[in-house]
């Protein structure tokens, strides 16, 4: 006998044991006996190693985690088509916006995050994407970014960071879009209100805090020389519950005098 997590992997419907739970969790995970499909309760469940075991299809199979669902309606509600472009994506992680890039016609994207050993299998291998593990956005090695975008800046930058205040990353990386390049942020409201602003399980506990996040972003983003375009919800709301948003910006053609 086997857990059902671990069977999940061995028969290649889940890439890891971690993703074999989450898919448990969720509940799309059945088990065919004699013809009547059952679901799965947890991942310890011990079945037969020939056990035959379903998945239920899902909109976020498509991408390597739910940042890909976030990045694909945020391209649609922006209106933005990336085809061709070179992608900066600050906050990499396992790479959902990167993929979703990529999937939309992306033609390169690097990729910078302070972890390690977290990028999707498949996107590492992608010669298209070129990634920097053990980064801090706050003080980005401008010459080697530039170098891996075969020297120039970039047309696009995605961003998706945690635990850390955008006003910290983007005085560095905003910088690296080129002239008339976009900006498509996440915004985490509950890294920007402070501890006071926080309640029970992280949650923003004020709805009215949010106007002031949307005001400090989008000052500091036009200080560094962009002109928002928009500021918009996420299609999804962040794994803890929380509301977030995107700022959607671009930089000038010519220097704003």
């Amino acid at each position: 006998m086997i857990r059902a997590d671990l069977l999940l992997v061995e028969q290649g419907l889940a890439a890891s044991r971690t993703a074999a739970q989450n898919l448990i969790a969720a509940g799309r995970v059945s088990v065919d006996d004699d013809g009547r499909c059952v679901v799965v309760a947890k991942p310890s469940l011990k079945l037969a190693p020939t056990a035959r075991l379903l998945v239920t299809p899902d909109e976020a199979d498509r991408f390597v985690s739910r940042g890909g669902l976030k990045m694909q309606g945020a391209l649609a509600a922006a209106g933005l088509d990336v085809s061709g472009m070179s992608a900066l994506d600050v906050g990499q992680s396992t790479g959902g916006f990167t993929d979703c890039l990529l999937q939309s016609g992306a033609s390169r994207v690097v990729g910078v995050d302070v972890g390690h050993g977290q990028l999707a299998a498949r996107l590492a291998e992608d010669p298209r994407v070129t990634f920097f593990e053990g980064v801090n956005a706050r003080a980005l090695d401008h010459a080697a970014l530039l170098a891996a975008n075969q020297g120039g800046p970039f047309e696009l930058m995605v961003c998706d960071v945690s635990f850390i205040s955008l006003t910290l990353v983007l005085p560095s990386a905003l910088p690296l879009i080129a002239p008339g390049g976009y900006l498509l942020s996440l915004v985490k409201p509950q890294f920007e209100v402070g501890r006071s602003g926080i309640g029970r399980g992280g949650i923003v506990k004020d709805e009215g805090l949010y106007d002031g996040v949307r005001q400090t972003i989008t000052t500091l983003v036009e200080q560094l020389g962009c002109e928002v375009l928009k500021w918009f919800d996420s299609p999804i709301k962040g794994g803890d519950g929380n509301r977030e948003f995107f700022v959607f910006a671009r930089r000038p053609l010519h220097p704003v005098r």
